[in-house]
């Protein structure tokens, strides 16, 4: 028992420690990167620059970035839509470890179950991202089009109360474990897409019977660490636009500081009804977009 109590604090000082030194590997690869395009322009517009903060303050308190932002994206022309996942990846990696460092400092979990889950979520993210990198406009818009809409269902279904508040458990066990290390391969993969994973590792970890409050560390643990692996294949594919994803960054860190240390809680439920609504509209205009270039490629055929 002594060891268990001893072992904890040790587990999260070194998961702790490895997210700094992800944080500080990646920040120093992409810098070297937009080095390379200052010629281009790298300085975020102002709208792009909002984008990052109000995305990252809700994002921080258990709204998600990916799909608000993917939908402030395509309200302003921003960012084309096959550069919007290796947009997002790239962006909000940085204020992402920076929620992961605040939460799983202090909020409780099991750290067998935070690593294990971790670590399914990163082989999904790098085999995700390196089909996603290769994907034609069409095929990001029918996979993030089909994607946003079983995100939003989810989401959904979690507002009216269809899905359990969770139990007391702090971690996973037996085939609950299983299950999770499954749910959690998948979303780490989905993420490359641009969904986002807060609401399905969420409800995932509600269905199995843990406590909502450990999902946060989880969610934003396996999202500090896939994010960076997955960015990497998007850095190196161009597959991202820089101006974009600075923007996100910059305010992005401010957002989540403000939301996770002086904010804390904010009644969300009307947030999230709005994100419904907004990302139904991005999932069928993306879908419709789709469709769109079909018949455009018909008639010059």
């Amino acid at each position: 028992m002594n060891n268990e109590t001893q072992s904890a604090p040790l587990g999260k000082t070194v998961l702790l420690a490895l997210l700094l030194v992800i944080a500080t590997v990646f920040t120093i690869g992409w810098i070297a990167s937009l080095l390379k395009k200052r010629q281009e322009g790298i300085r975020p517009s102002p709208y792009q620059l909002f984008i990052g903060f109000i995305t990252d303050f809700f994002d921080t308190l258990g709204v998600g970035s990916f799909a608000t932002t993917t939908s402030l994206f395509r309200l302003g022309k921003v960012v084309d839509d096959d550069k919007i996942p290796g947009t997002l990846n790239v962006g909000h990696t940085l204020p992402t470890i920076l929620q992961a460092l605040i939460y799983i400092t202090i909020v409780e979990i099991e750290l067998w179950t935070l690593w294990i889950l971790i670590i399914a979520s990163v082989v999904g993210s790098y085999l995700g991202a390196t089909f996603v990198s290769r994907l034609p406009k069409k095929g990001v818009q029918i996979g993030m089009g089909g994607a946003l809409l079983v995100a939003v269902s989810m989401i959904i279904a979690k507002l009216l109360g269809w899905i359990p508040s969770g139990g007391e458990s702090l971690g996973l066990t037996g085939w609950s474990l299983l299950i999770g290390i499954v749910g959690n391969f998948a979303f780490g993969a989905l993420m490359t897409i641009g969904v986002g994973a807060y609401a399905p590792i969420m409800i995932m970890v509600s269905l199995l019977g843990m406590n909502q409050t450990a999902a946060f560390p989880l969610m934003m643990g396996s999202c500090a660490i896939l994010m960076p692996v997955a960015s990497y294949r998007f850095v190196r594919s161009g597959r991202y636009d820089a101006k974009a994803a600075l923007g996100l960054t910059l305010l992005g860190l401010p957002g989540v500081a403000i939301a996770a240390l002086i904010v804390k809680k904010l009644p969300t439920d009307y947030v999230n009804w709005l994100v419904v609504v907004v990302v139904i509209y991005t999932a069928v205009s993306m879908l419709y977009s789709a469709s769109k270039a079909d018949n455009t490629s018909t008639n010059m055929d």
